[in-house]
Formats: C-alpha cells, structure tokens, sequence
C-alpha cells in the first residue's frame, strides 16, 4: 500500500515563525520547511507534512485550532491554512530542497549542513546546522538581533578589519538549536555553556555543535539557569544569551548573578519592545543596569551590566 500524505502550507509571518516550527514538533510533527523564492527572501511560506492516515479531517480542524492562539499572543491572525493531498516519496530529499543559505549581518551565514558553501559567501563565517531538528532557525528577528549583536561586540573587543569577541566564556540560557553560541565561538569565544528546557533544542545544539566543528567548545544540558550554573563550574560566563520571552526573563533574572560575572555583559532577546520598560525595573531590583540597544519591528534586544 502506498503511503500518502497531507501537505500543510500557510504563509509564515516573523512574529510567528519559530512559534509555529515550535509547536509542530511538540505535536509530533516533525516534518517542517520554511522556503521562500531567491528573489523573496521575505514572502516565507511553512510547508509541513503529515502522514494522511494519521490526520483525518477532524484532526485537521484541531491542529488549525492548537495553531491560532499562536497568532493571538501578538495581535495578529493566522494566516489561512492550505492542505494538500501528496503521494509518498524521498523525505531526505524534498524536505531538504527547501532550505538555502542565509546570510546575517556583517559576516555570518546560516548554511544547512548538506549544502555547499556559496560562492558569493566564501568570506562569511559559516554556522553549519540541521534545520529541521529543533526550531531556532536563525530567521526569527530576535535571533537575527542577537546574532548581529555579537557581531558588533566583536567589532568593539577586536576592530573592524579583525572582530574578535577574545578569549571569553559565554553562557547560553534557553539555547534553542545552539546557534548563538556557535555564533559566539566563530568570532573568538573559548567555550560555550548552553542550556534549555526542551529535550530536543538539546539534541539540536549537540548536533549542530558537531557539524559547525565545535563538539569539544559547547557544551549543553537539559534544563535551566541552575543547570547552566552547575556546567559553568562556579565561574560566572563573560557573556551571556539568553532569547528567550520576557516573562521567563523576569521569572529567572534573580539568578543572573550565578551565570554572568560581575564585570559581564548579557544580551537579551526574544521581547517585545513595550515589554521592555517592566523588564528593566525587574533587572533593575537584581542589580542589572539594562538598556534597549536595538530593535527590529516590535521586536528588542536589551543590554544588562552590572549597575
């Protein structure tokens, strides 16, 4: 008997996209893609597969239904939802054709691990992932603003012409795929301490750590600010990341001090940008000195040292 399946298409709006990959998987879909046209890197469309045995019309109806609320969170509407009827064919292959190499910032590219490097982006430092293990893709603007915020730390700690953040320690609390550390680590870091409450961002960052060359700098655990404090060994990190939603920020800021020295600096993303006067008087009453740094859409990232 032939296997059959149903393809799932929506367009995918920034506010919403790791949301939705998010929520796919922890509803044991894991057959994700986000692809867009060359010439429209910004008009993204999510594909999903879903095998049609599995998912009869009612289920349908209830996944539409899990996914909206997504959407409501940021004032938004989901966009429609298409579903198609597809034969069976080789997964390894077209669910792979829709990822491309993704520049971001200054220097770094986001490049899937079965890819060759482009031409065109022969001089960029390459974070090597699996796209489909985890969400945490690179595209979601608060990981575009924490990406180009190291990047700008490294400019300032190297120079223009040689941006090197220096021999530091960085700590990455709720890690998603691994990719900001392995961002840090490209541009001069020693070592990553990484952590996060989902079992398959864990997977994820031991993955894309092996294929980005870094398996022996990063290292990372299940669970959350304690844990990451116990891989750091009782040495506050040099710098840490944490993109992660506000509310979680506040709820975990009282333990900042056992991951991020007193001379540290941090670099929060993942809030929203009328989130961030709350959250400021929260790091404020931790001790934390905390600055919106820079923006895209209604999304922020926020600066903290010690005050």
């Amino acid at each position: 008997m032939t296997l059959s399946w149903w393809r799932l298409e929506l367009a995918s709006l920034p506010e919403l996209e790791e949301s939705l990959i998010w929520k796919l998987n922890t509803l044991g879909i894991p057959r994700v893609a986000m692809r867009h046209r060359p010439e429209a890197p910004n008009q993204r469309q999510l594909v999903a597969w879903l095998p049609e045995a599995d998912w009869p019309e009612s289920e349908r109806l209830q996944l539409e239904q899990a996914l909206a609320p997504l959407a409501d969170t940021f004032g938004l509407t989901l966009p429609p939802i298409s579903w198609e009827q597809q034969d069976d064919e080789d997964w390894s292959l077209s669910w792979k054709q829709h990822w491309q190499a993704d520049p971001v910032g200054a220097r770094l590219l986001i490049l899937p691990a079965w890819l060759e490097l482009p031409q065109e982006h022969a001089d960029r430092l390459v974070i090597r992932m699996d796209p489909g293990s985890a969400f945490g893709t690179g595209s979601h603007p608060t990981t575009r603003l924490c990406l180009e915020a190291i990047e700008r730390l490294a400019e300032q700690r190297g120079s223009a012409e040689r941006p090197d953040l220096g021999p530091i320690r960085v700590a990455d609390l709720g890690c998603g795929s691994g990719i900001l550390g392995i961002a840090a680590l490209l541009q001069g870091a020693t070592r990553v301490a990484a952590a996060d409450t989902d079992s398959l961002a864990v997977r994820a960052t031991r993955d894309n750590a092996v294929v980005s060359g870094f398996a022996d700098r990063l290292a990372v655990e299940l669970g959350s600010v304690e844990q990451l404090a116990e891989l750091l060994e009782g040495r506050p990190a040099d710098l840490l990341l944490c993109n992660i939603l506000a509310p979680v920020i506040e709820a975990l800021c009282p333990a900042f001090h056992s991951v991020l020295a007193p001379d540290g600096l941090g670099l929060l993303s993942g809030l929203l940008v009328d989130q961030a006067p709350r959250l400021e008087q929260a790091l404020a009453e931790q001790g934390w000195r905390a600055e919106l740094t820079a923006q895209q859409s209604q999304w922020g990232l926020m600066t903290i040292q010690r005050a």
